[in-house]
């Protein structure tokens, strides 16, 4: 018989327990054994529930107190010098100032880089690598977490991240490696397999049966230097087994030009992800299975809340076991559900009735994957109900009049190549705008949003509950404006923002808006660390039925002489933040989006408001994980874009904002979006943005971020000088703002006045020193 099994569960509690544990012990609130035993409690309930699904492998280790990178960093000992490490064994303080930076008596240091997890918005911490690293077992969570699994009656599969991705994930600073002849693949493989195969063995003795190695880089391209690499490793970790077994897994997509050399390797299961991509299918057709392993199918959707077509699902099982007896087939989700909501039972009754049917949380995926077992073993006799119950649920949603709008649809189709275009180039409206805007050299902004303390969370909750007045909450969302452009004035910013009081999320606030969406109570995911998200449900054709935030924008600008910037959410990552509808090409839904956006650039444009930004931090996220299909991608994504943005006048500024990925692929992309200001994260990354335009000659105006928000650190204003004197080095210091890399909605007042104090401070030395204003 097949066996069922999952590659991880969402970390955060089902009322985000995890949240509210960590925020407390990084304010002195709570204690680290408390922090220990709130965690033990989210594990022990993700265990039971996986187990009571009927799920026989479970994963362990896949819980992380941050990020499960952070966790492999820690676990093998890849810490920086500049952290000051002794060597021993790595602590909460060391772990979560390589999270978040410190900045005490002992240490002022920033956090380790940010980046995004492949092609999702989760984000992960970029492990460094420098010559002559020492790795060293220095952690024991693999093997606390699968004792107390094995504690609790659990069957439980450690899960780590396999040694040649963790590589190819992780970084060299320049510094470390001058001249760039440094491959960690090569030098630094043989003594990190060394501590894995440490790990592997002690997993094996403590009676773990099977051990799941994550290679998800080989979804990626790759060639004869990575094959080599791992068949180095796994060669190694084989001998190192003991009774246990090895399954390789891979996800995101089809592992192509891999796919013999995973088959090949000297362990005991390989992991294919069926859904993401068909071409895993035909690469097994073509070259067949190994007789001596097993194969993980991945056949649910483990990325977007639809529920399974179980007819479709089955029917690709049924053809796999044509290939692969059913005894060595082990049913699965295509991923790691952690970028999913935990379980739809959470949601209350109400709006959100209409698309419940049409949705499959984690813990419904679980059911979904049992089901699908059951129907290969026993035949789909034994899930008629189940087949018939998702069966009418796409027919409903097939049917549904919710998820089409003629009127939406014909306007698209009306869509000319005129319409992607600004009206004059760059040249002429960047003279219309210094005209219109009277800004100094270096101009000051931030990127939109300032502190959401827990006043305006405990406003914004009490409205929703109807314990407060709408008349109520706008006169305290009123306030609060006024109070930050009292702020922003007092503190010397050229261009201000409204800060953004009244939206709880970027994306979820414009799925709030807009016609086409669903909104979630308890539909949070991981974006990183103690920051979730609630990703709205776009389900349907997308309609602006009024304006969306022309009312506070056009309020912040009434109290000030100053520029007030418009802030919008653009269409690229509205879909990309979304969980997005499976029925249509995706490019056809973001030029829905953009029409809608489009629609309330004009709206914000007749209110008065001369700045808009249209943020973009998911551009490159979108990007596809083949090179192959990036320039498709990249087509539809831009010209939404320039959809949204291109109707404004000559004289309106339209900004935009990207932010914690690896923009050197993209950065064509980015000048071809035409914003006339770009902002973007550069400082957590090391200033390595800087080499990109070393490369390429970027002729409109940028904010290279010159200091990191995700960080509670305040560093000094001649730290974020010298970032504006880097950037000169490179840019055209005409074309230069001066910014922070993100928002501010996560820190507190103190630190983000401090900061912004420094940053202004900054902009006025480069003022005096440069062009002596």
């Amino acid at each position: 018989m097949a066996i069922t099994a999952n590659l991880g569960y969402p970390r955060i509690g089902a009322r985000r327990e995890l949240k509210r544990a960590l925020e407390g012990y990084w304010q002195g609130k709570v204690g680290a054994d408390d922090l220990r035993a709130r965690a033990a409690a989210i594990r022990a309930a993700n265990w039971a529930a996986q187990r009571d699904a009927g799920i026989d492998l479970i994963p362990a280790n896949d819980f992380s107190l941050y990020d499960h990178v952070l966790d492999t960093i820690a676990l093998v000992g890849a810490v920086p010098p500049r952290y000051g490490w002794d060597g021993g064994a790595v602590d909460l303080d060391l772990y979560f100032a390589l999270a978040r930076g410190e900045q005490d008596a002992r240490r002022d240091v920033p956090a380790l880089e940010m980046t995004k997890w492949f092609d999702t918005n989760y984000h992960y911490l970029v492990p460094e690598f420098r010559p002559g690293q020492v790795f060293r077992l220095s952690g024991t969570k693999p093997f606390d977490e699968f004792a107390e699994a094995r504690a609790l009656g659990v069957a439980a599969r450690p899960v780590l991240l396999g040694p040649v991705s963790f590589l190819l994930l992780g970084k060299v600073r320049p510094e470390d490696a001058p001249g760039g002849a440094f491959d960690p693949l090569v030098e630094l493989l043989d003594p990190l397999v060394a501590v894995y195969a440490e790990v592997v063995g002690r997993l094996a003795a403590q009676g773990a049966e099977w051990i799941q190695l994550d290679e998800p880089c080989f979804v990626q391209d790759r060639g004869p230097r990575e094959w080599a690499a791992l068949r180095r490793a796994y060669t190694a970790l084989a001998a190192a087994k003991g009774g246990a077994k090895i399954l390789v897994q891979t996800y995101f997509g089809h592992v192509g030009e891999s796919y013999e050399t995973l088959a090949a390797l000297p362990v005991d299961g390989l992991g294919l992800d069926f859904v993401r991509d068909p071409e895993n299918l035909d690469l097994l057709e073509r070259h067949g299975f190994p007789a001596d392993k097993r194969l993980a199918a991945g056949v649910v959707d483990g990325r977007n809340v639809w529920r399974a077509d179980l007819d479709a699902a089955l029917a690709l099982l049924e053809r796999l076991a044509r290939r692969v007896p059913s005894e060595r087939l082990i049913v699965g989700p295509s991923c790691s559900l952690q970028f999913v909501p935990l379980d739809i039972a959470l949601e209350p009754a109400g709006e959100f009735d209409v698309v419940r049917p049409w949705l499959a949380f984690a813990r419904q995926k679980l059911d979904e994957v049992a089901a699908l077992r059951r129907g290969l073993d026993e035949g789909r006799g034994a899930v008629a109900a189940d087949l018939d119950v998702a069966r009418r649920a796409l027919d409903d949603r097939r049917r549904s009049p919710r998820t089409r709008d003629p009127e939406v649809r014909r306007r698209l189709a009306a869509v000319t190549p005129a319409l992607e275009r600004r009206a004059s180039p760059f040249a002429a409206r960047r003279a219309a705008q210094r005209a219109a805007l009277g800004l100094p050299p270096f101009p000051t902004t931030t990127i939109g949003s300032f502190p959401q303390t827990a006043e305006v969370r405990r406003a914004r909750a009490q409205w929703k509950q109807g314990a407060l007045t709408q008349e109520g909450y706008d006169a305290f969302i009123a306030g609060q404006i006024a109070a930050l452009i009292r702020r922003q004035e007092a503190l010397g910013l050229d261009v201000l923002v409204h800060g953004e009081f009244e939206r709880g999320d970027m994306v979820e606030y414009f799925g709030e808006q807009l016609a086409g969406f669903a909104l979630t109570t308890h539909g949070w995911v991981q974006s990183y660390g103690s920051r979730y998200v609630r990703p709205p449900i776009l389900y349907g054709d997308v309609r602006r039925p009024r304006p969306m935030t022309v009312r506070w924008s056009a309020y912040a600008q009434s109290l000030t002489p100053k520029p007030v910037k418009a802030m919008l959410t653009g269409p690229v990552t509205i879909l990309e933040w979304s969980f997005v509808r499976d029925d249509q090409p995706r490019a056809d839904t973001a030029r829905q989006v953009a029409l809608a956006l489009r629609d309330e650039v004009a709206d914000l444009e007749a209110a008065g408001l001369r700045v808009i930004q249209i943020d973009e931090p998911a551009l490159r996220e979108g990007l596809p994980l083949r090179r192959a299909a990036w320039g498709d991608y990249l087509d539809w994504a831009v010209r939404a874009y320039r959809l949204a943005s291109s109707g404004a006048a000559d004289a309106t500024q339209i900004h935009s904002h990207m932010c914690y990925s690896e923009f050197n692929d993209i950065i064509a992309a980015i000048a071809d979006l035409d914003a006339d200001v770009i902002t973007i994260e550069n400082s957590r990354s090391d200033l390595e943005l800087l080499d990109v335009f070393r490369r390429f000659r970027y002729d409109h105006e940028i904010g290279p971020g010159v200091y990191d928000i995700h960080s509670p650190r305040v560093p000094p204003a001649a730290e974020m000088a010298a970032n504006l004197r880097a950037a000169m080095t490179v840019l055209d210091r005409d074309l230069l703002w001066v910014n922070p890399d993100c928002g501010l909605k996560t820190r507190d007042w103190p630190e983000t006045i401090a900061a912004l104090r420094n940053m202004v401070a900054a902009a006025h030395d480069l003022r005096g020193a440069v062009v002596g204003v």
